[in-house]
């Protein structure tokens, strides 16, 4: 009796063992497919009418075309310099000796520039460059705040994004929550103001959903 109550007892355990590492195989598989077909849908997408693609120079330091694995996040940022245009920051990206880029940048009437493609890795966001798409943001003054046509744009490229990356409407983050730089300024001196923009954004989300 003792006998067959220890068999039984192995047999659970190595069913037990099996299941527990059929999951563990599905997870690993899931994490290697999935990437995959999200950049591939990414590649897919047809940019919106009111997106400007002006691509950098391909070899460029700002653009060496290092692929994009996965996205997890979007990244708001806003421009070092206050008052200069879309087109000043994008053109600044297309240099031979620039190294840092974004994949769009928004101005200050609300016209959004493409910058890199949606497959490919910017430069303005460090160790989360391998895995984010990146939005720079103009703004009028040393405040950093937004422009309300800068700040409508924003809402409505992010969600575009959003869900174009096949994202939770919350996969909206600061280059402030990644490296604890200032960045975009206003949107880290008032919390409230990031919360507002969050939530724009996810109400813009939903409707497209």
């Amino acid at each position: 009796m003792q006998q067959k109550t220890m068999k039984k007892r192995f047999s659970l355990r190595k069913w037990l063992f099996l299941i527990v590492l059929l999951v563990l195989v599905a997870k690993a598989c899931n994490a290697l497919i999935i990437p995959d077909r999200q950049i591939a849908h990414l590649r897919e997408q047809t940019v919106p009418s009111w997106i400007d693609q002006q691509y950098i120079t391909a070899g460029y330091k700002s653009r060496p075309g290092v692929p994009l694995q996965q996205v997890n996040d979007i990244v708001i940022h806003y421009v070092g310099n206050a008052g200069s245009s879309a087109q000043q920051n994008r053109d600044y990206f297309n240099k031979p000796t620039t190294s840092v880029s974004a994949h769009f940048v928004v101005g200050l009437q609300g016209e959004i520039i493409q910058a890199l493609p949606l497959d490919e890795m910017s430069y303005a966001t460090n160790w989360r460059n391998k895995d984010t798409i990146s939005i720079e943001v103009t703004h009028p003054d040393a405040s950093g705040q937004f422009t309300d046509a800068s700040y409508d744009a924003v809402v409505r490229l992010t969600a575009w994004l959003l869900h174009a990356a096949n994202l939770q409407a919350d996969a909206v983050i600061r280059h402030y929550d990644v490296t604890g730089k200032l960045c975009p300024l206003y949107y880290v001196e008032n919390e409230d103001a990031w919360f507002t923009l969050k939530e724009d954004i996810a109400v813009a989300y939903a409707a497209i959903s």
